[in-house]
């Protein structure tokens, strides 16, 4: 195989691995025997159960958490982003359960045209639930959902999406349900048992706090706020709504939105919307993906990269983010869960090299860059077949 000179190549050849000259890939045979029986073991074997088939895997989850309203046009815009969810999620192929529906709203399958400006603020009463028992309140329903979801283990993501009002004591914050509101504790509480990976996307005033309950390895948190005392009614929603159902955030143009996109588009459409209007911004998002329980500012990114000279650039979240997509694209889904694991982690390695780059001699950062896009491009040459 010819050595690659462009290292944008390298960089992208898993997203456009059909132009990567494939390598030439040895094959080996090798003998399936029967579990416990070596090549050498030729004693009588015991009669005993066959084996239990394999479980299938859990695929993608979403739970869609809309909060009491307070007012019809809070209804209105919640109804709508709450749409755009659905819409995507169906689209990929994502099954769903959704908590805060009436029943007429969930026979009725259209989505409102777009958010409106409301003109009240948010009642800080939650609504009574049309519930007959304690048993069927929403926040019981979305605990069970949780325990439900992540009691099998899996390498596909549960995403938790709530879409509402949130409230702050000092201590505590919490989603505003109808009936029960549901906390961050009680949120951790119910995911300490999950098997499986978590995006928790927390669209609401005062939502900060749930980074620090719910930060862990193997989980992305994105809150509406930076702190718990930004408790004016959050438009992140909105524009995080649009970013998961569409392109329009794909900033690589790789054919599919990762959560970094979605969330850097989300932020960035946020703050234009005070700029545009002239008001104090009231609401400023941050991502948690690394566990630190920390959580970043989109203004550390430059397109979807962290911009240059920052500081302990490999303690800024994004990099987890950048590998887990609502919407899978069609080559996206070839993959196996296996295949996207391997991927991932050929291309943290790529990017580490890029960070290198300057310190390696041109011989050395060549033949490693060609060891990885080799790699990658194996990976997507037996996805295609």
């Amino acid at each position: 195989m010819s050595r690659p000179r462009s290292e944008s190549m390298a960089k992208n050849c898993h997203r456009k691995w059909w132009i990567i000259i494939p390598g030439i890939l040895a094959l080996s045979c090798c003998v399936i025997l029967p579990s416990g029986v070596s090549a050498q073991d030729t004693s009588p074997q015991t009669e005993a159960s066959p084996p239990a088939p394999p479980q299938p895997e859990l695929s993608q989850h979403l739970i869609l958490v809309i909060g009491a309203p307070g007012t019809e046009e809070y209804a209105r815009n919640f109804r709508t982003w709450a749409g755009r969810w659905e819409e995507a999620a169906q689209r990929a192929g994502i099954s769903r359960t959704v908590i805060g529906k009436s029943s007429s709203e969930t026979a009725d399958t259209a989505t409102p045209a777009g958010t409106t400006e409301p003109t009240a603020a948010p009642s800080i009463t939650p609504a009574i639930a049309p519930a007959n028992t304690p048993e069927e309140a929403d926040a019981a329903m979305l605990v069970k959902a949780i325990e439900a979801q992540g009691s099998a283990k899996s390498s596909e993501p549960l995403w938790v999406v709530y879409l509402g009002h949130g409230t702050f004591d000092g201590r505590t914050a919490s989603w505003n349900l109808r009936g029960p509101d549901v906390s961050a504790d009680q949120l951790a509480a119910a995911g300490q048992k999950l098997q499986r990976p978590l995006a928790m996307v927390v669209c609401s005033s005062c939502s900060a706090p749930f980074i620090n309950a719910l930060s862990a390895p193997d989980r992305i948190v994105v809150t509406a706020t930076k702190d718990g005392n930004q408790i004016q009614y959050s438009r992140f929603g909105d524009a995080m709504s649009t970013a998961i159902s569409t392109l329009e955030a794909d900033i690589n143009r790789d054919g599919q939105t990762s959560l970094l996109e979605a969330w850097l588009f989300a932020s960035r459409r946020t703050a234009e919307f005070y700029q545009t209007e002239g008001r104090l911004a009231t609401e400023h998002s941050l991502l948690d993906d690394n566990g630190d329980g920390k959580g970043v500012r989109s203004e550390l990114y430059v397109g979807d990269r962290i911009v240059d000279g920052a500081e302990t650039p490999e303690l800024i979240d994004g990099r987890n983010a950048a590998r887990w997509h609502f919407v899978r694209s069609d080559e996206e889904r070839r993959l196996t869960s296996e295949q996207r694991e391997r991927r991932d982690t050929l291309e943290a390695q790529l990017e580490d090299l890029r960070k290198k780059k300057s310190s390696l001699p041109e011989e050395e950062y060549l033949t490693l860059l060609e060891n990885i896009a080799v790699k990658l491009s194996e990976i997507y040459e037996a996805a295609g077949k």
